[in-house]
């Protein structure tokens, strides 16, 4: 695949999850799927079944959007910035429904095997996601109440 044909397999990638469509996982991504990043739950199984955990969690507790701002392609990888908002409705594990609003910044590498999404790297604002929710406290006091 060209490197814009793999840029449009990670846009359609959040897409599909935007509309909650986490069956178009199994034409999206590898089913020995690596995420490098920690998980964000315990417990999830490796691969695409953990990667569609995780994001069935996150859809039914915060639904939302993804923002691409950025992306960046050579070969195999895919470098994407990007936005994700939504509000924390239901309860994620451990962390009782707010009803706050979320922002949450990332930037993602994919790699792409086979038209399929292989690997992910991220780094994403765990902490200002955990302050926006009360979890952690935001400097100063502040609980990310607005």
């Amino acid at each position: 695949m060209s490197a814009e044909e793999n840029k449009r397999l990670v846009r359609r990638f959040y897409r599909e999850i935007d509309e909650g469509n986490l069956d178009a996982m199994d034409n999206l991504v590898a089913e020995d799927y690596r995420d490098h990043s920690a998980p964000p739950f315990p417990g999830l199984a490796p691969g695409r079944a953990g990667l569609k955990q995780a994001f069935r969690i996150f859809w039914d507790a915060t639904p939302g959007t993804h923002e691409i701002e950025d992306q960046i392609a050579e070969g195999a990888n895919v470098v994407t910035r990007l936005t994700a908002r939504g509000v924390h409705e239901r309860d994620l594990p451990g962390i009782p429904a707010t009803g706050k609003p979320l922002m949450v910044t990332a930037t993602v590498m994919h790699r792409i095997e086979n038209g399929r999404l292989a690997e992910k790297w991220s780094n994403r604002d765990d902490l200002g996601f955990l302050q926006q929710l009360g979890v952690i406290p935001a400097p100063g006091g502040l609980s990310g109440d607005s």
